[in-house]
């Protein structure tokens, strides 16, 4: 079966899908990468809030978030591939595919540190200084608004 692109926001998402998105989240962040922390943050309900995922057979193998700063940024995040999904480039196409749906505007992410070289490749330069957040290093990186054509 072929993979498939789906693109909510919270209030399009229906009870299943958002248990599906958030167990893979929680495996992934919290159990795999033992880092215990609030993952419902409260930005998943927020009305600029876009959800993206990839699914095969219902089973959902990768996920982001698009959230909407105040200063018309949009922020990817929560970027996350099921464990026996990676390693077939579904983390890139997810990044094409949210990238399509920000457009013109300025992007930011919080990239873990060993992952600066693929987000590079998305266009993102680093932004700021490194810092650790939850044992994991992390650095800050931008994408610049791209002017219409």
């Amino acid at each position: 079966m072929p993979v498939e692109s789906h693109l909510a926001s919270f209030a399009e998402l229906d009870v299943r899908t958002f248990h599906d998105l958030l167990r893979l989240r929680i495996d992934v962040f919290v159990v795999e990468q033992s880092c215990p922390y609030p993952e419902l943050d409260g930005r998943d309900v927020e009305p600029g809030t876009r959800h993206l995922w990839l699914t095969r057979d219902g089973d959902v193998l990768a996920y982001l978030r698009i959230l909407a700063d105040p200063d018309g940024t949009a922020r990817i995040g929560r970027v996350v591939v099921a464990p026996a999904a990676r390693g077939a480039g579904l983390a890139g196409a997810l990044m094409t595919e949210a990238l399509a749906v920000v457009g013109e505007r300025p992007c930011v992410l919080e990239a873990q540190t060993h992952l600066v070289d693929f987000y590079a490749g998305h266009g993102f330069a680093v932004s700021g200084p490194g810092y650790v957040e939850d044992g994991i290093p992390h650095t800050p990186m931008r994408r610049e608004g791209r002017p219409a054509a």
